[in-house]
């Protein structure tokens, strides 16, 4: 046995697995087609001051979950993405694509990266989707990316989601709120867990999510960040609503919900499932109008976007008992070779059907031809092909049905419409 393992934080996905990931996958390009997002790929790494300047350099991720090296000595830091949404962004405004187009609707399936502590549905090497809408951030832009993360879970079948939302207001209505919430909790400090006295000076606002029981309770009676809000914001907000209503997605205004990203503004979401345990977060997003100057921009630029955790998702699905049907699919047709002299007529066979578009498999590890037709019904295969010195000498082949056991016989030049046939 070899003395190398993966990594802490990441896993390996066999075929059985991978066939479930393509499914949920699949689900996700035809939905995401169905709104007219079109897919986004970005590096897997960016420069460090690109997450230091979107993401916030207060918040945890940046502060001690990214994954940060030197190429050369002395050279700029590049860490590994931690999130997208400031990769697109950057990829937005690199190749400005505000001149191709006022509104660019994305969506991405990516692989992340983030120093947390491993455990079920939380890896060091993860998968997110998600998608950004990008020109536009007006209610009915914001219940159109809403709208897409929720017909993504419909269409998978999941039941039991709660759709939190919330407004965040704009940048001077959080900074009110951030010092009347810091005012209100300065009397409780000592009662603060070792996270949210950090925050209290970083990002008090990040506190009114603390799962712990005791800060809970202190929070319970904090002033509420709608109170702060400004008539504007609270009226765009209320659209929102209105419009989620209108499309028949139910939610719950929650007004301790904030989001961990510091570009966010206005309006914000999350989707919670039982299914997670405590950490029942499934994915979330909002608003996010400023992050383009924060990048270097003249001008605010309207967005909206979201993301969801895959293998978060795949907890949900599989407790739902909605990947019980997710298998790799074998291929159409075994080569059953009963005679190896013969074996150069079975791959001139195979090429034949595969240029036909037809799945083919064969023995490539000598087996008798018992063991090949193990193989070929262990791994699913539709139909065994037997070739031997009397089916090559007549180009007629012995072909069973491995589902009816049903066998005929089949001439050469009718071979790729027989196996297609019964598609």
């Amino acid at each position: 046995m070899s003395q190398f393992r993966a990594v802490k934080g990441t896993k390996d996905i066999f075929p059985e697995d991978a066939a479930v990931w393509q499914y949920v996958e699949g689900v996700i390009q035809r939905t995401a087609r169905m709104f007219n997002f079109y897919e986004i790929r970005t590096p897997a790494f960016e420069y460090t001051d690109l997450f230091q300047r979107s993401i916030g350099a207060t918040t945890d991720i940046v502060g001690k979950e990214m994954f940060t090296f030197e190429p050369e000595e002395g050279s700029r830091s590049i860490t590994l993405r931690p999130e997208m949404t400031a990769g697109v962004m950057r990829a937005f405004l690199q190749h400005n694509l505000a001149a191709q187009a006022p509104v660019h609707k994305l969506y991405y399936i990516s692989q992340l990266f983030r120093k947390e502590r491993p455990q079920a549905g939380r890896q060091r090497q993860f998968t997110q989707f998600g998608a950004e809408l990008l020109g536009a951030s007006s209610p009915v832009a914001v219940v159109e990316v809403i709208g897409l993360m929720m017909q993504v879970f419909r269409e998978l079948g999941i039941e039991g989601l709660r759709l939190r939302v919330n407004t965040l207001g704009d940048t001077e209505d959080r900074g009110r709120y951030r010092e009347a919430l810091r005012a209100y909790l300065a009397p409780y400090v000592d009662e603060l867990d070792a996270p949210s006295k950090e925050r209290l000076e970083k990002n008090p606002l990040r506190i009114l999510d603390s799962k712990n029981p005791r800060v809970q309770e202190i929070v319970t009676d904090a002033p509420r960040l709608r109170e702060f809000i400004n008539p504007e914001a609270m009226a765009e907000f209320e659209q929102v609503l209105r419009y989620l209503e209108e499309r028949g997605i139910a939610y719950v205004v929650d007004p301790l919900l904030v989001r961990g990203l510091d570009y966010y503004s206005h309006t914000a979401f999350e989707v919670q499932s039982d299914d997670l345990g405590a950490q029942d977060a499934l994915g979330g997003g909002g608003r996010y109008d400023g992050l383009a100057r924060e990048l270097g921009a003249k001008n605010e630029l309207p967005a909206v976007g979201f993301a969801v955790g895959m293998e978060r998702l795949m907890i949900v699905l599989e407790k739902q008992g909605l990947l019980d049907g997710c298998k790799p699919e074998g291929p159409r047709v075994y080569v059953v070779l009963q005679d190896r002299a013969y074996e150069h007529d079975a791959v001139r066979l195979c090429g034949m059907l595969r240029d036909a578009g037809v799945s083919v498999d064969m023995d490539v590890a000598a087996r008798s031809m018992k063991a090949q037709l193990r193989e070929a019904n262990k791994i699913g295969a539709g139909f065994a092909l037997f070739v031997g010195g009397a089916e090559v000498e007549a180009r007629e082949y012995g072909l069973k049905n491995l589902k009816t056991s049903e066998q005929v016989v089949v001439a050469e030049a009718a071979l790729c419409d027989a196996v297609r046939g019964e598609e």
